[in-house]
């Protein structure tokens, strides 16, 4: 960064540049920027060099962060529709700037979506005190984006992220983050493709169980209700205590309705998680995960069509894919013993509920490791189980077959994680008749 804002702990420029000196939408601008700019400007006419958080080593030149520029609005709202004062945060480097294969590959062309497809946005709640936008979420989308960078996993809206702190480093309650779509930033097309702009949205706990359990849209939608929650722009307030069940106590029922109609569309999340052959001597089977890095940057992904296709539900390749180069061969494996930390374990109830009953499948892909847990529903297309073999390894991929006749004895034997004081962990959970072993451990050994 070129300045450091000293009592925010965030470096960033500090000096406006000159619009004579520099104009907002220069000829020698990287085509990608000047484009992405030009439609900032649209926006903003009157705010043509705002406050921007820059890196001063830049990534393609070995600097650690990933976005070149975030650039902070001051937003004034429209009283008239219920639209307060905000700072409105974009960034600018999730999508191709250069066109030169610098940082994103270029094969894709500018019909295809320019680097991963999206920029990030943010909307802060001004504090009528405030003269200048906090810098707090330019590390923010920062981390989020090393995240994209070194997985691939590219956001949507109806995304969500498990944060475990607050968003600002504050006691907030708001530790969490869903993905929406920006009210005001459209998808754009650029010399080097298409941008979507996905918005950061602060969420609680039970905010994001509720997305975990039923769906992000959903949530999105409750949220934009009340101006409180973050109303029709989904403003995030740092300063918020109350949760949307808070604010109007039906929707746990109307939660409940849809997950009971409809299901979860979740299908995949990132987890501590591990598998193995059990009653093996050589323990040649073993497939754990290893702790991570990524300030518990844990959950993500939705799925994006309603069908039970194992091969083709799934819009995030990082979950269909299951690293393709290991799956050379299938092999039956007879007694399988499964691991979870107790973020992941608490998932398997609403796993059972809101996906295999619905005929559907659920992927836990170990953080930091190749292992995969597949569990598949009997009318899933396209898996590898089967009543014979009801569990199927490709390489570090594994799949779990739930039959009908099982459900309801499994959810039994983990209704423990659905009390409200739970059994002591590490604990494990056998199966003998179906070969079966679950181990959940607490998120912390």
């Amino acid at each position: 960064m070129s300045e450091s804002d000293h009592q925010n702990g965030v470096p960033c420029m500090r000096t406006p540049r000159s619009v004579t000196e520099m104009p907002y939408v220069s000829q020698t601008l990287p085509a990608g920027l000047a484009s992405l700019y030009m439609l900032c400007k649209r926006i903003y006419p009157d705010q043509c060099n705002p406050l921007q958080a820059t890196t001063v080593i830049k990534y393609w030149l070995g600097g650690p962060d990933p976005l070149d520029y975030i650039s902070m609005y001051n937003n004034p709202g429209d009283r008239m529709i219920g639209i307060p004062p905000h700072w409105h945060y974009i960034s600018f480097g999730l999508s191709d700037l250069h066109g030169d294969n610098r940082v994103h590959n270029t094969t894709n062309g500018s019909d295809g979506p320019s680097g991963f497809g999206f920029e990030l946005t943010f909307r802060l709640l001004k504090d009528s005190s405030e003269t200048s936008p906090p810098t707090w979420p330019a590390r923010l989308m920062q981390s989020l984006a090393k995240y994209v960078f070194r997985t691939g996993n590219t956001l949507y809206a109806g995304d969500h992220v498990s944060w475990h702190c607050g968003l600002d480093g504050s006691e907030s309650r708001l530790q969490h983050m869903l993905m929406g779509e920006d009210p005001q930033l459209q998808v754009t097309v650029t010399p080097h493709g298409s941008v979507r702009f996905v918005q950061i949205v602060g969420a609680c706990l039970e905010e994001l169980q509720a997305v975990q359990r039923w769906n992000g849209p959903g949530v999105l939608q409750i949220l934009k209700r009340h101006s409180v929650t973050g109303g029709s722009w989904l403003i995030t307030n740092m300063r918020r205590g109350e949760s949307m069940f808070d604010v109007d106590p039906s929707v746990h029922d109307e939660i409940a309705e849809g997950i009971k109609t409809e299901g979860s569309n979740l299908c995949g999340i990132s987890a501590h998680c591990s598998w193995e052959e059990s009653n093996r001597c050589d323990k040649a089977l073993v497939y754990k995960s290893v702790e991570h890095s990524m300030n518990n940057l844990r959950i993500i992904n939705n799925s994006r069509a309603p069908n039970g296709d194992l091969k083709e539900t799934d819009g995030n390749s990082n979950y269909n894919s299951c690293e393709l180069s290991e799956l050379t061969q299938e092999q039956y494996i007879e007694n399988v013993h499964l691991t979870f930390n107790l973020e992941a374990g608490l998932l398997l109830p609403f796993v059972l509920k809101g996906r295999i009953r619905h005929g559907r499948h659920f992927t836990f892909k170990a953080l930091n490791s190749n292992a995969t847990i597949t569990f598949v529903a009997p009318s899933v297309s396209g898996s590898l189980v089967s009543d014979e073999k009801p569990f199927v390894a490709q390489g570090s991929w594994l799949q779990v077959l739930v039959p009908n006749s099982f459900l309801d004895t499994m959810e039994s034997s983990l209704k423990f994680l659905n009390e409200p004081v739970m059994e002591p962990l590490p604990k494990t959970i056998n199966w003998p008749d179906r070969n079966l072993t679950i181990t959940i451990n607490p998120d912390k050994l």
